[in-house]
């Protein structure tokens, strides 16, 4: 999630500025989830279409943004391996003490899963052309967006069912098939979403050709300071954001 963006001695603070406006997205909605599901605020509209389109803008914005800022960043393996791990303890975590909220296989899981990948792919993925990749990208992933819950295709379009067998042993949910006992607040499968961070990736490149690299220079190196400073450490907020919450939210219902 946290990546370093730079390009010669430039860092692109408009993606930090971009990651640090969907962090406070983020933190909001989160907020609104402790409400509803932990302090027992009826909060009817967070189960109806509006909050599912505010949940899907935060995810979809942070792994298209992490496929987009993968080619700027240095020791991608490094990097990968702390958001992974960052994953790993947040579900150690919630199995261990909040059990009925656990977190496996989070979006944390799926960056850190992506960027690994990414190493031995990149050598395959820079042959394709960066327009003809992004499209194929968008397709699959429009196409896969349903797989966890059975089907590949376009609902009422037309629709190919999966084999159930698909469906079970902690593989395959993490590939995208879950388990039917499988259960996490916040879970991020390897597909679809590998194909949203390829979109990413397409996209900069894309975008990095435009110009030699000169559209990037010009319209993504200056940001807004704080949004931008909240974006550089967007790693570490994402790692303390509900423990802070679920403690200021306990003294306000405590006072």
């Amino acid at each position: 999630m946290e990546m370093e963006e730079k390009s010669g001695k430039k860092r692109y603070e408009l993606l930090d500025s971009i990651r640090g406006l969907v962090l406070i997205s983020m933190i909001l909605y989160h907020a609104c989830w402790d409400l509803v599901y932990l302090f027992g605020q009826n909060f009817s509209w967070y189960q109806g279409t509006g909050a599912y389109l505010w949940q899907q803008s935060i995810c979809q914005t942070f792994i298209l943004l992490s496929g987009f800022c993968w080619s700027l960043g240095k020791k991608p393996a490094k990097r990968g391996l702390i958001v992974f791990l960052g994953g790993a303890v947040i579900s150690v975590i919630t199995i261990l003490f909040l059990s009925r909220d656990r977190v496996v296989f989070g979006v944390l899981t799926l960056i850190g899963s992506c960027m690994l990948l990414m190493i031995p792919l990149q050598k395959v993925l820079k042959k394709i052309p960066s327009a003809t990749g992004l499209a194929v990208s968008i397709l699959l992933f429009v196409m896969t967006k349903k797989i966890n819950y059975g089907y590949l295709g376009l609902k009422d379009l037309f629709e190919f069912h999966l084999p159930a067998g698909l469906y079970k042993g902690p593989v395959m949910t993490f590939l995208g098939f879950p388990s039917p006992d499988f259960y996490s607040t916040d879970y991020f499968s390897l597909f679809p979403w590998l194909f949203l961070f390829l979109s990413g990736y397409f996209l900069y490149g894309m975008l990095s050709k435009a110009g030699s690299g000169k559209f990037l220079d010009k319209y993504f190196v200056r940001g807004i300071s704080p949004l931008s400073f909240l974006g550089k450490h967007s790693l570490l907020i994402y790692m303390l954001h509900q423990p802070v919450i679920y403690g200021i939210l306990s003294l306000a219902y405590k006072a």
